[in-house]
Parts: structure tokens; sequence; C-alpha cells
């Protein structure tokens, strides 16, 4: 593996000083050195450690840094060390360019047509055939009135050219700047990221792409290491390498007997300090990104012999985030161990939507070309009895292509390409605003399936409370005081030795700071529980920092730190005569059960029974519980220098305590939250708090927020009472048992990890209500990862939270609030509506203009609208409809109504009742207009012209009209529940209003002058008038159309329902692809690239074969490719060719993934 340095130098050429000297830049260790030495692990690492350097501070020695202060702060050395050792950055892939994304949108089917037809028909008109002057060939140049039209063939085939290339440029610019838009949120998430040091013996937060090599980092519970190093001090330190190596037991770190540490690692408990030794692309995630290829292309062939001789290990080692290009390989790997998440509720009606359009579609444009072609047979041959001459072909060549585009604007109007875009803009624009809101989303479609949530379970601490945690009441020297005692009040013996337990036995990067502004609170830095006794030693006037200083971290004998299992944390001190001394904190019920003895109040030892601990429970702890206190017990224990016992035999060393003082905590309510819990009720969503705390603390707080309320008929439990209900004789859990709990559950108090996780999977799991509940679940700790990625979204904390909560969630509260969440609630509703108010506004368009298209043309032989105004009808229609109808504003109206879960059918009957009035009063009018309209104007009959007529005012007509209902229609579509007002707030969107007035300015100008590329020819004022005045006639229409009752109309069918039940098929073909990813991670690395290939074919094949199975296809491609390609597929429903390709290009979805 030695060789594998080749691949930094690639992205530091001056990494190539260190070839020439054996120490670059004055520093005693090579870059080569650095790489080669984290390849080693536990014995054989310390070995190297020992015969190179003599041990870990002789290493910091030569890297020029010291243990304990950390690097001077001065620019010139930190740029030197980048320069040398390189910057903690992974070069992110390159963002497809512009052109890619144009040619991406060409492969579109339809367009493709488009384009070929056009090309005929250019070619056609430029050829002018030798028959053309005799009468042989029938009527069918008898439209040429002079030579100046005829020429003018060409227009229609260069018309429709120029706007495939307008539609092609749109996508393309939609696809561009959603990409763009997507790297500024990964860059937001990367800058985010802060990471310990110590500089100059201060602790500084930095970003993590600032760190170098040389930094001494504090490591703590619920890090993701941002770089590799070596552990120089560490406190009961285990970490989860299950991302680089597979094995998802923890690992035990120490200094004496495993120090490396290695970036993309999760600190799973415990705390350290670690010298950083590699960085960016020389760390171990780094190389590993550089062989899957996300450093640059070049690196292929660097790696070729690499690959040989590092098989296996790089093999299981799965990658973790980049700068963003490593997404896509993140998916890939991760899939083994991660469960799939649902396609999100909307995606799935979506798709199935647009498939059932895609095919009706097809159908009615094939029937029109049949019927066309037909008709134009037997009229020519049968009836008028001609013989098809050779010299004639041409002509009707002509006809025929002519026929034909009709057919694919038929298809063109009928297939709404607008879906996939107003999801995609209505999303983009959502998480825009939401960062607004304080919810920072990784993932796009997390924001719309928040909008059906049904229930959510919170964290207490931080997101119901504010999070600064104070003491208010204690228990000292058998007193209960119910606020701070005097200093004077207590016995010395006692203070001393609480002023002591808690400053030691509490994490040294925990500290209260003066205030910020004059007359701010204290700043509390590190763990809130800490900093509230701490803030207790300070109220009793005495001062944590001289109790540090005379026992500095490194002095600490063993620490044992807190995690949710142990609930409690003890450290152990060396005393003057060789004994030792352990101090405890912890959960009061815990452990007053481990404690022997307590302190009287002449600071005495009394023995403490059993029946003296239910006393105090009863007495003290209790009536603390219930004003919604947390309570602390702090306790210790002596041992004498001669019975040193086991250190590893925690049980038996926290155990026999002296009980000093039992404390309650308060973490008062955020003011804002009872207000957004019965906001959260009002729109149908229960929520349900889960809590470490115990149940009296967790009753008296969910009764402060309005989640529990006086009267009803509600559940709260404790972990272990949860687990006994829920669980049979063998200790399995059923889930018939949790279905009788959790509708009832309100709050579940005392709970682990593992229950929260279950109780989440047991609601999302269960089928006893009408339709699934889409669960939302807030965490902050390392230990709710599992809890976060199985709940439909994933809300972590961005102040409190760890990175792997942070990693595992879909949207970050930047604020930690929970009035966030329900802003999030709101947003997610809106995304859901405006996707039903486009469609709302698109199906009308599509279901009146394939009728007129197709009846115009079986009647007349030609559609009233030509393909190039059917063209410009499609472009307002879709990309300018789906941003003024994407961009609607969200109302706090929108909380008034129940969720809508994932059955309910995205078009409603309201909808359906809409659509289809619509279409009858514009289908009234345009065909009245079609056959009787030049009586009615006084004008020539546009029908039955012949191929090159000049366009007539009668068809322009005809096309106005229908472009004016479209636009007055657009103001309706802006309602979908019925509303009456159709114009409340419109003025709060100036999109909208742009685009309605622009369209109206365009259009005029395309009547007036667009001629005979639009085939319009310009139009009186009185004209103009009654086309407006029908326009106008939609608003009046709209009102009819609201008053009739839906409940009456019982044979409306309602669309879009989400995926059934048996189209479950398609998920089990992706568990089949699913398994060769475990293969995979056995095979030799050389193998990889043949085995991803054959994965790919595979993939094809599914995809192709699912198309033809059944309507939703996504299923057996939800694992190849991200949210956004996902939206991005839905547009070519209609056209396997292009689902194969992105299918085929996994890698395209790369950039785009969060």
């Amino acid at each position: 593996m030695g060789d594998m340095a080749n691949s930094s130098i690639e992205f530091h050429p001056k990494a190539q000083q260190q070839r020439e000297g054996p120490h670059a830049g004055g520093f005693g260790c090579t870059l080569a050195e650095l790489r080669s030495l984290m390849e080693l692990r536990g014995a054989e690492a310390l070995q190297k450690i020992q015969e190179a350097y003599g041990d870990v501070s002789g290493l910091c020695r030569r890297l020029k840094t010291s243990p304990t202060e950390g690097l001077a702060d001065n620019a010139s050395d930190l740029e030197k060390r980048r320069q040398i050792y390189g910057q903690n950055f992974i070069p992110p892939k390159q963002p497809k360019t512009f052109l890619q994304l144009v040619w991406e949108a060409l492969q579109d089917v339809t367009l493709i047509i488009l384009e070929v037809a056009a090309i005929v028909s250019l070619g056609l008109s430029f050829y002018a055939p030798p028959g053309e002057e005799s009468e042989v060939c029938g009527n069918v140049s008898a439209g040429a009135e002079d030579e100046g039209e005829a020429e003018a063939g060409w227009i229609e085939g260069a018309a429709i050219l120029l706007s495939v290339i307008c539609v092609v440029l749109v996508t393309a610019f939609n696809d561009w700047s959603k990409e763009k838009q997507f790297r500024g949120l990964q860059s937001r998430i990367e800058q985010e990221q802060k990471f310990t040091v110590i500089r100059n013996g201060q602790l500084f937060q930095v970003p993590v792409a600032a760190l170098v090599v040389g930094d001494i980092a504090q490591v703590k519970y619920g890090d993701l290491l941002p770089a590799d190093g070596v552990l120089i001090q560490g406190n009961d330190l285990k970490i989860d390498e299950s991302s680089l190596t597979g094995e998802s037991d923890h690992v035990r770190k120490s200094a004496d007997k495993d120090p490396m540490l290695l970036s993309g690692t999760h600190v799973m408990e415990g705390s350290g300090r670690m010298v950083v030794t590699a960085v960016g692309v020389n760390s171990q995630t780094g190389i590993i990104f550089t062989l899957l290829g996300a450093g640059g292309e070049e690196e292929e062939k660097k790696d070729k012999k690499a690959k040989k001789q590092d098989g296996a290990v790089a093999m299981e080692m799965q990658p973790l985030k980049s700068a963003e290009g490593g997404e896509m390989e993140d998916r890939e790997k991760k899939k083994a161990s991660v469960p799939k998440k649902e396609k999100s509720v909307l995606q799935g009606k979506l798709t199935k939507l647009a498939v059932q359009i895609g095919k009706a579609g097809l159908v009615m444009s094939a029937i029109t070309v049949i019927i066309l072609v037909l008709y134009f047979v037997i009229e020519t041959f049968v009836i008028d009895g001609r013989v098809w001459l050779a010299e004639c072909t041409p002509v009707y060549v002509q006809y025929f292509v002519k026929f034909f585009i009709i057919g694919v604007t038929v298809l063109v109007v009928a297939v709404p390409e607008g879906l996939p875009l107003a999801v995609t803009i209505s999303l983009a624009y959502s998480v825009k605003k939401m960062m607004k809101d304080n919810n920072l989303v990784r993932h796009l479609d997390a924001c719309e399936t928040m909008g059906n949530a049904t229930a959510i379970c919170s964290d207490k601490t931080g997101t119901l409370t504010t999070n600064r945690m104070t003491v208010v009441q204690s228990y000292l020297g058998d007193t209960h005081y119910k606020e701070i005692p005097a200093p004077s009040a207590l016995n010395p013996k006692i203070l001393d030795l609480l002023v002591h337990a808690i400053s030691i036995n509490s994490a040294y990067t925990t500290k209260i700071l003066p205030p910020e502004k004059e007359g701010a609170l204290p700043r509390q830095v590190g763990n809130k529980t800490e900093c509230a006794l701490l803030g207790f030693v300070l109220d009793l006037k005495r001062d944590f920092q001289p109790v540090r200083e005379q026992i500095p971290e490194d002095k600490l004998y063993k620490v044992y730190t807190f995690n949710s299992v142990r609930k409690s944390m003890s450290t152990v001190i060396r005393m003057p005569d060789g004994g030792f001394r352990l101090f405890s904190k912890g959960a009061s019920e815990i452990l007053l059960k481990k404690c022997t003895n307590i302190l009287n109040n002449n600071g005495e030892l009394r023995g403490f029974r059993p029946r003296d601990r239910d006393d105090m429970v009863k007495k003290i702890i209790e009536p603390m519980a219930c004003d919604g206190l947390r309570t602390i017990c702090i306790a210790y224990r002596d041992f004498s220098a001669t019975q040193e016992p086991d250190w590893d035999n925690e049980n038996e060393v926290v155990g026999d305590l002296t009980c000093i003082a039992v404390v309650g905590i308060e973490d008062p309510v955020r003011p804002e939250v009872p207000e957004a819990i019965r906001k959260c009720q009002r729109a149908g969503i229960t929520v349900r708090m889960v809590t470490g705390d115990n149940i009296n603390t967790a009753r008296a707080i969910a009764a402060k927020c309005g989640i529990i309320q006086p009267g009803e008929d509600f559940l709260c439990l404790e972990g272990k009472e949860f687990n006994r209900r829920i669980r049979n004789e063998k200790g399995e859990i059923e889930q018939e048992r949790l279905d009788k709990v959790w509708p009832k559950l309100r709050v579940l108090a005392r709970s682990s990890p593992t229950d929260k996780h279950t109780l989440v999977k047991g609601i999302i799991d269960s089928t006893t209500g009408e339709q699934r509940q889409v669960v939302a679940v807030t965490g902050d700790g390392t230990n709710d990862g599992p809890a976060l990625k199985k709940a439909d979204v994933g809300f972590a904390m961005g102040i409190a939270g760890t990175d792997v909560a942070k990693e595992a969630s879909d949207i970050i509260l930047t604020d930690d609030n929970f009035t966030s969440i329900v802003k999030a609630v709101m947003w997610g509703r809106n995304v859901y509506d405006s996707i039903s108010k486009f469609l709302q506004f698109q199906l009308t368009v599509n279901v009146v203009a394939v009728i007129v298209a197709f009846t115009g043309a079986c009647i007349t032989q030609d559609s009233p609208l030509k393909a190039v105004q059917m063209l410009w009808v499609n472009l307002i229609m879709d990309t300018f409809a789906s941003l003024a109808l994407a961009t609607e504003p969200p109302t706090e109206s929108l909380l008034l109504r129940k969720p809508y879960g994932r059955d309910k059918p995205l078009i409603s009957r309201t909808m359906m009742k809409n659509i289809l009035g619509h279409a009858v009063y514009q289908l009234t009018i345009i065909f009245t207009l079609l056959f009787v309209g030049e009586l009615f104007f006084d004008i020539d009959s546009g029908r039955n012209a012949p191929l090159h007529s000049p366009p007539s005012e009668h068809y322009t007509i005809i096309f106005n009209t229908f472009v004016m209902m479209q636009l007055f229609n657009e103001v309706n579509a802006r309602k979908v529940h019925g509303e009456r007002n159709v114009f409340h707030g419109i003025f709060g969107n100036p999109i909208f209003c742009t685009i309605v007035l622009g369209t109206f300015a365009i259009q005029i100008v395309i009547v007036q002058f667009g001629g005979k590329p639009f085939s319009c020819s310009p139009l009186s004022t009185e004209q103009w008038l009654w086309c407006l005045f029908v326009g106008v006639g939609e608003l009046v229409w709209g009102q009819v159309i609201a008053t009739i009752p839906t409940s009456q109309l019982k044979c409306l069918k309602e669309a879009g329902h989400g995926p059934g039940k048996d189209e479950m098929t398609d998920e089990e073909l992706a568990e089949g692809e699913e398994e060769i990813d475990h293969a995979e991670r056995e095979l030799r690395r050389g193998q990889i690239l043949w085995f991803r290939g054959l994965n790919r074919i595979q993939t094809q094949m599914e995809v192709v074969s699912t198309f033809k199975r059944s309507g939703s296809f996504q299923g057996a491609m939800r694992r190849r490719s991200s949210v956004l390609s996902q939206l991005h597929d839905v547009t070519n429903l209609s056209t396997p060719t292009h689902v194969i390709l992105s299918a085929a290009n996994p890698t395209s979805a790369a950039g785009s993934e969060s």
C-alpha cells in the first residue's frame, strides 16, 4: 500500500518536497511515514510508534506541537502544514456542465420524435416535386396561392425546432439551478461542522476544513472524527468503526493498547485528546474516496496497482461524506446496513398518475394519427379513385408528416412534463424559505413528507424546554432546601465534598463563562446538566476552577463516562495517602439503590437502608419530580491504599456509596411551546414525549406543555412498564400488543434509545388505523440515530445535536426549537397543495387540448391548434404555471385540517369536479367557435384549408380564446378545496402576478406579430375583446362549479392514489439487488468494476421488466437514484429509454444527493 502515497501528489503538488530531504519543511515526519503509520492497528501501531518516535509525545515533538498546549495559533505555521501535509478537504466531484444537462434534456422521447418530425418536414418543404404543377395529385397543392406562400412551408418545421430548443433550455436551466442550490446547501452543512481543538492552551471551535496535521483535538461522546489521529489521553473511549471496517462492535481505544483514531468513525462513549496525523485525501476516508474516484478521474490509472495490493481492506471500508461528491458511493455502501426508506408519499402518487396520463396520451395520439391517415387515404384513393404516382410521392409524404406532427403534439400536450418541474420548484422554493424558519433540510422529500405527519415523538430536553438547566431545590445534610441554601447554613465538610464531587466528576470541557453582554445570563458551555451543577457551586459562593487546576484532567485515575445504559458518571482520583476516592453522580433512583450511607447534618456517615430509601423517595424525590424537576444524586466512596479494587468490574466499584446530596434541576418549558403543541393537535398531529427523565418529572412537563390535558384518557409509561406490555413470554415484541399501547401513549419516561426505536417502528408498522401513520422524530444524542433513521422524518438538533444524530436526520433544526417543527409541517402541506393546484390547472389544459386536437383532426383533418401553438400552450401551462402555482406562500389555515395520509388520492373529488367542470366550459366554447365561429364573427372559415394556406383569422381566434381561458383558469386553480374567493392573498405572491401578466403580454405579441410561424393572423380590437370576455367567463363559471356540492357527484372518480399493496413486488426486486452489495464486499477490488457493470445491466433489465409489469417502476430504481433524480425521472415516465439511462448511470446522481 506504500505507493498509495502517489495519489496524494495529484492534489498537492507541493507534497513532492518531502521526497528531497528526509524531513520536509523542518518537521520530523514525512507525509508517507504518517500515512503508513495510520494503516496499522492496535499492537502493531503501538510497536511502530515506540520504534520510530519513542512514544506519542515523541510523535508530537516531531510534529512540533505540545500535547497540552496544542499548536501556536500563527497563520504562517498553519499554512506551511497545509502545504506539506495537505488540507482537511476532499475535492468534490465535478458538477455537470450546462451542456451536459442540455444533452440530458434532449434525451426525452417526445422531444426526439418532435425533432425528427420537424426535420422531415423541413426537408420536404425544400424539396420541390416535379409533379407539383400537374393536377394529377389531386387537390393537394391547391392551397399555394402564390410562390411566396409555398416557400414558407419551412417555417412550421423551424418553429417546432425552436420551441423544442426552448423547452430543452428551460429544463436544463432548472436542473442546473437545482444542482447549484443543492451544492450551496451541502456546503452550508459542511461549514456548520465544527470541531474542538486546543491552540495556545485555549479551546477553539474551528471548522472541520481548518484542521491541520499536528493539531491537538478534543474528542467527546457523539463526535464524528474529521481526521485521523493518535490518542494522547482518553477516558473510557469507545468508537464505532463500522463505517470503515463493517464491524458493528464498538472498539475500545486507549493510549496504551490501541491509540489509532480514524476519520469518519463515531465516538460512542467517553472522551479524550488526540494529535491529528492525517487530513483530507491522506486520511483513511480520503484514501477510499480517492479510490472511488471522488477526487477525479485521473486517479483511476494510478490506483490499478494499489487495487491489487489492498483488496480486502478498502473493500470493507465504507466511506463517509466528502465535500459532496462522495455522497453517491456513500449510499451505495450503506445499502447493506441501512433499512430502505419507502418512497415519499407524494412521489408514489405522482409516479402512478404520470404513468396513467402518459398511457392515455399515447393511445389518443396513436388513434389520431391512424384516423387522419385512413381518412386521407380513403378520400384520395378510394372516393376520388386516384392512383399513387411516383412523382406525387413527396406531396403525399408531406401530408403524412403533417399528420404525424399533429399526433406528436397531441402526445406532447397530454403528458404533463411540468409535473416534475412543479415538484422540484415547489420543494426547492420551500427548502430555501425553510432555512429562514430554522429548518435546514438535508433530504428534499422530507419537507413534503412532513406535511403528512400524523405523529411527532419529541425529546423533552432542549426541544420542549430551554435547555438552560438550573438547580432550584436540594437535599443536603438531612434538610430539604426549597431554594439555594446560604453557604453558612451548611456544614463545611459537606460543602467541601460537594464542591469537589461536582467540579471533578464532570467533563472538564463543561464550563460556565461570564456573559457576552452586560446583564445577559452566564454562558453555559458543554453538557447542560453538568452546567447546572457547576452553577450550583457558584451559587454556593465557591469556584470550581481552582479545584480543577489542583487536579488536572490527566491526573484523573479512572473515568466511567456517562452513557444511556449506566445513566451515571463516576471519576476516581488518587488521594495523597495512596488511597482512592470515587465520585459518582446520576439519576437519583438509580444511584440511591447503590448507596449504603448518607451524610447527616454534622457531615458524619449514617446508615442508609432500603426503608430509608423508600422514605426519601416519597418525601423528597417525588415532590421534586411533581414540580417538574429532574433529580440527580451526588455520592462518593473511599478505597484504602491496601484494598485497590479491580477497576474493570464496574458494578463492584460503583456500589456501597455514601450519598452527599440530591439536587432538583429545573429546565423551564420554552414559552412558545404550548401554543405550538396546540397547533399540532388542531392539525390532527399527536405529539408524544419520549424522555430519559423519571415519570413524575415527565408528566409535570407534559402537562405544562399541553401534551396531556386533565380529564383525557391517556397513558404515561416508564420504559420498563412499556416493555412489559409489548413483549410476550419469550421477550419478543409483538405488534398486536404494541397496537394496544401506542394510540393512547402520550409520555414515555425513563426510556432507553431502543425503546424510542421500538415505539417509532411500532407506530409506523401498525395497521390498526385506517391509514399508515407518518411519524416524525426529534433527537439529539448519538443513541437517537436508529430512531431518526427509522422515522419518516428525522429532526436533529442543530445546537445540542451530535454529528451522529445529524448524519441520520432528514432536517436539522438550527434553533433546537419545537415551533420550527410546526413551521415544517406548514411548509410540507403547502408543497402538497401547490402540486395539487398545479395538477388541477394542468389536467384541465391537457383534457381540453387533447380532445380538441383529436376531434378537430378527425372531423376537419387538421388540428385547430397547430403544433407550434400547442408547444406554446404547453410551455405556459407547464413551465410558467409550475413556477406561478408552486411558489404560493403557506398560510396558517393549512394547519386547520387533518393530514392527508398515505392513501388519500392526489386528485380529490373537488379537484376532479373543477377539472371536468372547466373542461366542459372550454370545450363548449372552442367547438362552438370551430363550427359556427365564422358566422358569428363574419369571417372566412378556416376549416379544410389546404396544406400551405396562410393562417386564418378563424383559427387564430380559437387559439387566442383557448389561451385566455387558461390564463383566467390559472387564477381559479389557486384554490383546491372549493373556496369561493380565488383572489385571496394573490398579491402576496409577486411571482404569480408577474407570470400571468407576462404570459398575457407575450400572447398579444404572438397573435399580432407571430404570423406564419405561429399560424396566427392579427385580430381586431373587437375580436380581442370577445376573446377576453370568454376568458373572464372562466371566473364566473368557477363560482358556478363551486356551488355544486361535491357530495352529490358520487360518479366522480378520484385519481392518483398512493402505491397499492399489490405493487410490493418492486420492493422485492430491490431486495434481490441488495444482496449483490453484500457479495461485493467480500470480493477483491479488482473484480468490482466488473460487478458494478453486471449490477447495472441487471438494474436496466429490472427496470424494463417492471415497467412492463406494473405502473410503478420506481421501486426497482429506488436504491439507484436520489430524491432529486427520482423527481427528475417522473418526467420521463412515458419514455422507458431515459429511465434506463438514468438507472444505468447511478453516478449521475452523486452530485445531487444529500
